[in-house]
C-alpha cells in the first residue's frame, strides 16, 4: 500500500461512484450514483474497488468513461476523477481496478454524505401560494400549518436531501413540505423543510410503493449541520457496534 494514499484512506472505506456526463449528455437529471467499498489500495494512483450492487443485480460499469469518485473517511470526504481499467473476480468477490486521472482531494461538502436509516417522516405538497412565495424568496412567508400530511419512511438521508418510500407518487419537479425527527444529543428534534422531488419511481417488487429522492429547498445553513452531525454520531455509534461485534 503507497503510504501518501494510505495517509488518507484504507480498505474497508465507503465509496461513491458517479460516472461523468459528456457535455452533450447532460441533462436535468444527475447522474446514478452508486455506492461501493475501497478492496485494497494498489500503489499511489490505483484503487481496488468491490463491484457495486443495486439490490441483488452487479453493476457493470463501462472502462471507457471517466468518474467521479468521493471518498468517506472518518468525518472526512475526500474526491478525485478515475478511470476503469481492469474488472475480475477473485475469491468470490467482484472487483474494479480505477487508475486515478486526478489528486485525491478533501471534500468538503459534507452534506451529500448519504447516511442509511429507518425513520419515520410525514409529507404534502405544497399549496400555490406557498411555491410562489418560495420562487419569490419572500423572507416573510410561512408554511401553511394543519393541512393533511401523508406518512412515509426515509430509507437514506444527507444534509441535502434524502431518499424515502411511500404509498403515493410525487411529480418530479414538484416542491413537497417534509417533517421529521432527530434524535441529537439524547434530544428529540422536529425538522419542518421544503424538498424538491428529483425522482418519484413505482417499485416492481414492492406492491403500491414509490422510491422518491428529494433535495432540500433553501435549508438554514444551521439545520443543515444539524443533520449532518446527526448522520456523523450515527455512524460512529454503528461503527462502535461493529468493532464490539453486537
Amino acid at each position: 500500500m503507497n503510504n501518501m494514499i494510505s495517509n488518507f484512506i484504507e480498505p474497508g472505506n465507503k465509496i461513491e461512484i458517479q460516472m461523468v456526463e459528456s457535455r452533450e449528455g447532460q441533462g436535468s437529471e444527475p447522474p446514478k450514483t452508486y455506492i461501493s467499498q475501497i478492496q485494497d489500495v494498489l500503489s499511489e494512483n490505483q484503487l481496488e474497488l468491490v463491484m457495486p450492487m443495486e439490490k441483488t443485480k452487479l453493476i457493470l460499469l463501462p472502462m471507457d468513461r471517466e468518474y467521479n469518485l468521493v471518498i468517506y473517511s472518518g468525518s472526512n470526504l475526500f474526491q478525485c476523477f478515475a478511470r476503469i481499467i481492469d474488472r475480475y473476480k477473485s475469491n468470490n468477490i467482484y472487483t474494479l481496478v480505477v487508475e486515478m486521472t486526478s489528486n485525491l482531494r478533501k471534500f468538503q461538502r459534507r452534506e451529500f454524505y448519504r447516511f442509511s436509516c429507518v425513520l419515520e417522516m410525514n409529507s404534502r405538497n405544497l399549496e400555490e401560494e406557498e411555491v410562489r412565495a418560495i420562487e419569490e424568496r419572500d423572507p416573510h412567508s410561512n408554511l401553511i400549518p394543519g393541512l393533511p400530511l401523508k406518512r412515509s419512511v426515509i430509507v437514506d438521508i444527507s444534509g441535502g436531501g434524502l431518499r424515502f418510500l411511500s404509498t403515493h407518487p410525487y411529480e418530479p419537479g414538484s416542491l413537497i413540505y417534509i417533517s421529521y425527527n432527530l434524535l441529537l444529543c439524547g434530544k428529540k428534534k422536529e425538522y419542518e423543510l421544503v424538498g424538491k422531488v428529483l425522482s418519484s419511481e413505482k417499485q416492481e417488487d414492492r406492491k403500491n410503493t414509490y422510491e422518491h429522492r428529494v433535495q432540500y429547498v433553501d435549508i438554514d445553513a444551521d439545520v443543515r449541520e444539524e443533520i449532518i452531525k446527526y448522520i456523523f454520531e450515527e455512524e460512529r455509534k454503528h461503527r462502535k457496534k461493529e468493532r464490539l461485534g453486537l
